[in-house]
């Protein structure tokens, strides 16, 4: 019997996350490793275990971010997911970083938005099928909106 069931990631209006699967234990300290090189950043992590002791562990440099990461794994419940939550960065400044360690997997997203990861569940246990990220598009972009897009962009850095 599989059942299918969502997730709503509980977060900050401002808190960035990064949602993705990995397959071994020392996720949690390569995780932390890539994300406390961000100057200024602020941030908690979990990563669920799914063999061995199956616990979620956590990590971070922000108590109240990292127990919100370790709240949401639990919820999630997916083994070898793990989620990032951030303040005072971006996914877009630890994004590639966080590909390249070597035991990462997979992203399933990395945003602002509110989400809702759709899990599936059977005797094997638990795994993400996939994420609901944001609101569906209000149409296409207008002239006016590239114009508001490419200001934003360089507000933030991003683009000269």
């Amino acid at each position: 019997m599989l059942e299918l069931t969502s997730v709503k990631i509980k977060k900050g209006e401002d808190v960035n996350l990064i949602l993705g699967q990995s397959h071994f234990i020392k996720t949690a300290e390569d995780l932390y490793e890539v994300l406390i090189n961000v100057p200024g950043i602020k941030f908690g992590l979990a990563f669920c275990e799914s063999s061995g002791a199956c616990k979620v562990r956590c990590e971070g440099n922000d108590s109240g971010l990292k127990d919100l990461a370790a709240t949401n794994a639990l919820e999630v419940a997916a083994g070898h997911s793990f989620i990032v939550l951030m303040n005072n960065a971006y996914p877009v400044n630890v994004l590639n970083a966080i590909k390249n360690i070597t035991e990462v997997c997979n992203i399933y997203c990395a945003t602002a938005n509110p989400v809702e990861v759709i899990i599936a569940e059977s005797e094997n246990g638990r795994g993400i099928l996939g994420v609901i990220d944001g609101a569906k598009p209000k149409g296409a972009e207008t002239e006016s909106d590239k114009f508001l897009r490419k200001e934003l962009l360089r507000k933030l850095g991003l683009k000269l």
